[in-house]
């Protein structure tokens, strides 16, 4: 008989020793892991590259060595008795203070990848976005031997429509490995559902034909604008101009026209020298816009300012004084400009 009681108690010692070791497996398991920076970064997340054909041991040996405070053993265990160790996705993640081990792992076989991101700024030309693609980390460059004809086609444009322009400006996140055309495509559908939202909001007597030609005025705006309050009367001088078939007479869309060879100083000679962005030389809008606009300047081209300017020049503050005639135009660049430069 005692040696009977001795089995019991030893074996629920056991029991209480074995529940004991479950819960401190389970707490340890759902606790958030301690973290360090490795070496040359700052405080905060750490950044995990798991590379393919890693095992679940290497995985969280490199764990430890990405800066987080637990033991790779254990680690590993809880990798390979989960049974979702051979689920773990190679790529980039970011892992955020207080991830427990658990959440680790949901982690890394969800595939929750870092995601990069690449910045595109309003008054952009194409050429600048496509180099700005170029330099963008982890993103494959796809488009890079296309022209902007091909380009077009394969994000899935229009046939005929004109790459200038038709990206809207922001930031945008991607995976690593993805193909610039993906970003390209989103930034394209972006624009397009804008452009049209602006376009069907359009009074009835704007002299804006199609919302192409929205765009186009809206890339101008973009590059005439220093200050946002100005660019709804910066769009109103070119509103009025186009209904009294007056030449625009703007320097960013001759600047356009005049491509890689302008050196930063606009001349008299490339003012009168005519090219089809020359808007001293034609009347009405350009082919094509000539930057990449952003809402404001959409919304600037649809409902200008209510205004019967017809000039406008810089202050030199990026701000602009708005003229109604020539007379007051010369006399602002008088002050503004000239008298700016005898100083």
């Amino acid at each position: 008989m005692k040696r009977f009681r001795r089995w019991v108690i030893g074996g629920a010692a056991l029991a209480i020793a074995l529940v004991l070791a479950l819960a401190a497996a389970a707490s340890w398991v759902l606790s958030p892991m301690p973290q360090v920076s490795p070496p040359g970064q700052s405080g905060g997340a750490v950044e995990l590259d798991v590379q393919p054909e890693r095992s679940p041991r290497q995985i969280a040996a490199d764990a430890v060595e990405a800066g987080l405070q637990v033991s790779p053993w254990l680690l590993y265990q809880w990798f390979r008795w989960s049974g979702d160790a051979r689920l773990i996705r190679a790529g980039s993640y970011e892992i955020e203070p207080g991830t427990s081990p658990r959440e680790l792992l949901r982690k890394l076989v969800d595939g929750d990848q870092t995601l990069a991101r690449v910045r595109l700024i309003e008054g952009w030309t194409l050429r600048q976005l496509r180099a700005e693609l170029a330099r963008a980390p982890a993103l494959r460059p796809d488009s890079s031997a296309m022209s902007d004809e091909q380009l077009m086609s394969a994000i899935g444009a229009a046939a005929g429509t004109a790459a200038e322009g038709r990206f809207f400006p922001d930031t945008y996140a991607y995976a690593p490995g993805s193909s610039d055309l993906a970003v390209l495509r989103r930034a394209h559908a972006a624009m397009e559902r804008r452009l049209q939202a602006v376009w069907a909001q359009r009074p009835a007597d704007s002299p804006l034909r199609d919302p192409a030609e929205l765009l186009t005025l809206a890339s101008i705006i973009e590059k005439e604008t220093g200050r946002h309050e100005d660019r709804p009367l910066v769009a109103a001088v070119f509103i009025n101009r186009l209904r009294i078939g007056m030449p625009l007479q703007t320097d960013p869309t001759v600047i356009y026209g005049l491509g890689p060879s302008f050196d930063g100083n606009l001349r008299k000679r490339d003012l009168q020298a005519d090219t089809p962005f020359n808007t001293y030389t034609r009347k009405g809008l350009p082919p094509t816009p000539i930057a990449m606009p952003g809402q404001q300047s959409l919304e600037a081209a649809i409902w200008p300012a209510s205004s019967r300017a017809l000039y406008f020049v810089a202050r030199g503050d990026g701000s602009s004084q708005f003229s109604e005639t020539l007379a007051d135009h010369n006399r602002a660049v008088d002050r503004y400009q000239r008298g700016a430069a005898a100083r």
